[in-house]
């Protein structure tokens, strides 16, 4: 199995960096409270600031979507409504410790961190335009199609992992209590991404580590190595990304 953003994909957005962690010996037990409300206080001190709109990270989402044919303030990236929440309810959902710390790590640095149950993917994983018969199914437990052209993360079996790009993920795939394995996306598009992602996937790393003794695999993505390898859980390395590493 791999991940990859599309060659169409990153055509149409050359300054795209991904970050990819791969985590086995996830548990919905752990106790990672206080992690998740340190990165949630960066977060409320960026936003005394001013308004997450004003972020470099989230103006060049806003950019994204405006290209896509998409109104930027009725389609927010994930890490946009997660910081207009904070802003406007003072706290951020909770769901899984898993996704919350995933969720706080998203809101401290404005990018947006998808979270998947690998064990709900099948085959290789691309995000890519739709072509519009892909499935996805809502946490609602609809059943939807992206629209054509529209991107999303599609696997081998063609279901639709996310709407709308970095919108909203689909709850087939969503972490639940069960969950054991996960890779884990961060995307970003603005200037200065790829030191700002490469330091989050370190964070996870090591949030990883200390809350789960999780094994992980790490790599941070370009249009120059594109793709990322996934391991099964018993050749996963434990590694963490520093500053202008890259893994193939």
């Amino acid at each position: 199995m791999h991940f990859e953003h599309s060659a169409r994909l990153r055509a149409a957005y050359p300054d795209l960096v991904a970050g990819v962690v791969l985590a086995t010996g996830i548990t919905a037990t752990a106790d990672v409270a206080q992690r998740t409300a340190a990165y949630t206080a960066v977060a409320r001190e960026r936003l005394a600031g001013g308004a997450e709109s004003g972020f470099p990270q989230i103006q060049a989402w806003r950019r994204a979507y405006a290209a896509m044919g998409l109104r930027p303030t009725r389609y927010r990236c994930a890490a946009e409504a997660l910081l207009r929440r904070l802003r406007l309810d003072d706290e951020l959902p909770r769901l899984h410790p898993l996704v919350d710390l995933c969720n706080a790590v998203s809101a401290a640095y404005a990018i947006p961190v998808a979270v998947l149950d690998l064990d709900r993917v099948d085959g290789d994983l691309v995000v890519r335009p739709a072509h519009g018969d892909e499935e996805y199914l809502s946490f609602a437990g609809e059943t939807e199609h992206p629209d054509p052209g529209e991107v999303t993360f599609v696997d081998t079996a063609g279901r639709a992992h996310a709407r709308r790009w970095t919108n909203r993920q689909s709850g087939w795939s969503a972490v639940r209590e069960g969950t054991s394995s996960v890779l884990i996306v961060a995307e970003a598009l603005h200037p200065g991404a790829e030191a700002d992602v490469t330091r989050l996937v370190a964070a996870l790393v090591a949030e990883l580590a200390e809350g789960w003794s999780a094994p992980t695999r790490a790599a941070v993505l370009t249009d120059t190595a594109p793709r990322f390898d996934v391991t099964t859980a018993g050749e996963a390395s434990g590694q963490a990304v520093s500053p202008g590493t890259r893994w193939r």
